[in-house]
């Protein structure tokens, strides 16, 4: 078996498209290779939640790259791959996007390529579409164009003068697309008008795109660079020139939910966190999971499992949250292999998530109060007579 495909001798390199920042568009096969990887080296666009896939015992390394600042240089990041793949590793290249659209993957492909190891190109969503459609943009449009272009705002630092034909994109018309370029686009509206494009050609800068982030800033090409001036709109973002642009009055639905634009910062534990979190991104929020505490076993299990085996002495067993409910049971089906068991012991439950737990394990809850707060279980103990001669646990 020749080395470019041995496993034995040496590692493999999967180019990975993160897609354009929603978790929802990254591919079924970019999250296997992800889970499986040894080594992962992700970009600045990549979102960083996809991470959590990765094996806890996988290395993580930070290779991005935004205007003026590189974590490491292309040069680095080739020897890296090659360097980890010589040593046996089996590496995820993470970068945003797809690797094969203005993404240097093909650059990183030649050095594997050079280096006598094996690769794999996992395509991903290119920011270039998703970006226009999740601003209400279609990027065809039968009754508007037929044909589109992409180009990039951001050419090599070591070209002399641009590589890109202002005057044939003048003539091709259509739908243009730009990555890479907030920070020129003065200069290339500027060039657009001077090869023929009419100066009110609707565009649309879509920053953060697919992300709870999300801003999209319109305007024609003679006044769009002093919009992003006077709006202070930044990079990352894609820029689409075209009559396809007004469609978005009447299709933009992402920057229309409810929550869109708002910050909410979950606080739960990140294993209750994600039911939250999905439902509020759903909304269109921009979620951040900040965990402030952190569910922990009893620090004495000899006492509690005590008490768990005498929980059928007491007259009432009062759940504050699901997690005690789960910690209870946990024990209890350890001690004994019947509910029953549980006696004669009344159940109440402070909220309906705890109530639910409960029930999961086909057991029936007698006291569920309407406030979700222990003052709340003394309150109704209360209307049936007080805890007086009551034993509860």
């Amino acid at each position: 078996m020749s080395k470019s495909t041995s496993k034995d001798q040496s590692g493999k390199v999967y180019l990975v498209g993160a897609g354009p920042g929603d978790l929802g568009l990254v591919t079924l096969r970019a999250k296997e290779c992800i889970e499986r990887a040894d080594v992962i080296v992700y970009d600045h666009l990549a979102n960083p939640e996809m991470l959590s896939w990765a094996r806890e015992e996988a290395e993580i390394i930070y290779a991005g790259k935004k205007a003026g600042e590189h974590a490491l240089s292309q040069a680095e990041i080739n020897k890296l791959l090659v360097e980890k793949a010589h040593a046996g590793k089996e590496i995820v290249r993470l970068k945003g996007g797809d690797p094969f659209v203005f993404g240097r993957g093909a650059e990183e492909a030649k050095a594997i390529v050079d280096a006598g190891l094996a690769f794999e190109i996992v395509p991903g969503i290119t920011s270039a579409i998703a970006g226009p459609a999740y601003a209400g943009i279609p990027v065809t449009h039968r009754a508007e164009n037929s044909h589109v272009t992409f180009f990039t705002g951001h050419e090599a630092p070591s070209k002399t003068k641009s590589a890109i034909d202002y005057a044939a994109l003048s003539k091709l018309g259509g739908t243009q697309v730009m990555l890479m370029g907030v920070e020129k686009i003065e200069a290339v509206a500027r060039e657009m008008m001077a090869n023929g494009v009419r100066g009110d050609l609707p565009v649309a800068l879509v920053r953060w795109a697919t992300t709870g982030r999300q801003e999209t800033l319109t305007g024609t090409l003679e006044n769009i660079a002093k919009r992003v001036a006077e709006t202070g709109f930044e990079a990352p973002a894609v820029a689409v020139f075209g009559d396809v642009v007004t469609l978005r009055k009447d299709l933009n639905w992402y920057e229309r939910r409810p929550l869109s634009g708002k910050r909410i910062v979950v606080t739960r534990t990140r294993k209750q966190a994600g039911a939250l979190t999905a439902q509020l991104r759903a909304l269109g929020a921009d979620v951040f999971e900040l965990p402030t505490i952190r569910i922990e076993p009893p620090t004495d299990l000899r006492e509690f499992a005590k008490l768990v085996q005498d929980a059928h002495q007491y007259d009432w067993i009062v759940f504050t949250s699901p997690n005690g409910v789960d910690a209870f049971f946990e024990i209890f089906y350890k001690l004994y292999d019947d509910a029953r068991e549980i006696g004669g012991a009344k159940i109440a439950a402070i909220g309906p998530a705890t109530a639910q737990r409960v029930r999961n394990f086909r057991l029936h809850v007698d006291l569920q109060p309407e406030e979700f707060v222990a003052e709340a279980v003394v309150r109704q103990f209360q209307k049936q007579g007080g805890v007086e001669n009551l034993r509860i646990l």
